[in-house]
């Protein structure tokens, strides 16, 4: 995004995807507010109550003996993969093909930990127990990401779940959630808690940031012995930072309220994709969405679309898209729908039209 498209958005009075934009500093106050009233102190490399408890509190919720907190998620997966690749004696693992660890960290899994990926199944859709039945390599992990954020938030089906589970243990693989959305995912599975849905995984990674809207900040969840070894690497990899409370106090302050809307953010975007899939031209993929994430297809370039979007929120003052990127077909484009806040407090007559005349915009600028 270009300096003078962060000025469009910053100016803009109506946002469409996530959470409503913070007013600087008003966050640090915030927490700094909470840890006053709750009477949390600070925190020191990692070491306090506030940490244990919120530890512990998600370690329950999710079923697991222990958690660690991290600063990042990219820091939580890879020690994961590094500790069960250790136990193994082997540095295979296994991922889909559009793994954040593949696209979007530099390949950190080799640079950082020599560790060698196996990339499972066709991009299209989520991991099935076919794929990893014909994968021929000793693999120390198979890492699942629910839901699969690339390819529009897809999961797989419960009972595939269950099948990819007993696959992965019948052969000695640790099977590792990247539940960087899993808050969720857990909404398509309903009723089933995350408990049971943490049941067929040896760890889970979770995000504090995306849906929770925290500040940052991860955890790593598993058996005891496993989350000592990850403070081992947590400290290894610089991630015991002096303090952590910051991070931890913005999740926990607002952890149980943002899951409580997890059912009206599902709710919302698909109540949100139907509408939007009525505008000629407008392809929605899932549909209708799994989770409250999903992908919209425009028939016009990527050039086009930005152009039309940052019209839209020059006159209107709304920003509908966050990104485009080149779709699948020649010529088309795509972005990416998070249903958040912001969209909870829209209705579809203020929103919808300004998609249409964007598409419009576009269309328009594409014949001349």
């Amino acid at each position: 995004m270009t300096t003078s498209q962060e000025a469009l958005r910053l100016a803009c009075t109506l946002h469409v995807a996530g959470h409503a934009l913070a007013e600087p500093g008003a966050e640090l106050i915030r927490v700094g507010e909470w840890c006053r009233i709750h009477g949390h102190a600070a925190d020191r490399y990692g070491d306090g109550e506030l940490i244990q408890s919120f530890e512990a509190t998600i370690a329950a919720l999710l079923g697991k003996p222990a958690a660690a907190f991290m600063a990042s998620g990219t820091m939580a997966q890879l020690i994961a993969l590094r500790v069960w690749c250790e136990r193994a004696g082997t540095r295979h693992v296994a991922m889909h093909p559009t793994s954040h660890l593949e696209l979007h960290e530099e390949r950190a899994y080799a640079h950082l930990h020599n560790l060698q990926a196996t990339l499972l199944g066709p991009r299209e859709r989520p991991t099935e127990a076919t794929d990893l039945a014909a994968c021929p390599e000793q693999l120390a992990a198979l890492l699942i990401e629910l839901p699969a954020r690339e390819i529009g938030g897809r999961l797989p089906a419960w009972d595939e779940l269950g099948k990819i589970a007993a696959l992965a243990h019948e052969r000695g693989v640790k099977l590792h959630m990247d539940g960087a959305r899993l808050w969720e995912a857990r909404e398509a599975y309903a009723p089933r808690s995350f408990a049971e849905v943490c049941t067929h995984f040896d760890s889970v990674y979770v995000s504090f940031y995306k849906g929770v809207g925290a500040l940052a900040g991860a955890m790593l969840l598993g058996p005891a012995d496993f989350i000592a070894e990850a403070r081992v690497w947590r400290r290894r990899q610089g991630g015991t930072l002096v303090q952590l409370h910051p991070l931890v106090a913005s999740a926990a302050m607002r952890f149980d309220e943002q899951l409580a809307k997890m059912p009206a953010y599902r709710k919302r975007a698909r109540e949100f994709a139907e509408a939007l899939a009525a505008i000629h031209g407008i392809v929605i993929d899932p549909q209708p969405p799994e989770v409250n994430l999903f992908h919209v297809h425009f028939p016009v370039s990527v050039a086009a679309l930005t152009a039309a979007r940052d019209a839209i929120a020059a006159e209107h003052k709304a920003w509908l898209l966050p990104r485009a990127a080149a779709g699948r077909i020649p010529g088309w484009s795509s972005a990416e729908i998070y249903v958040g806040d912001n969209l909870l407090a829209l209705p579809n007559s203020d929103v919808v039209p300004l998609f249409a005349q964007m598409l419009q915009r576009a269309r328009a600028a594409a014949a001349t």
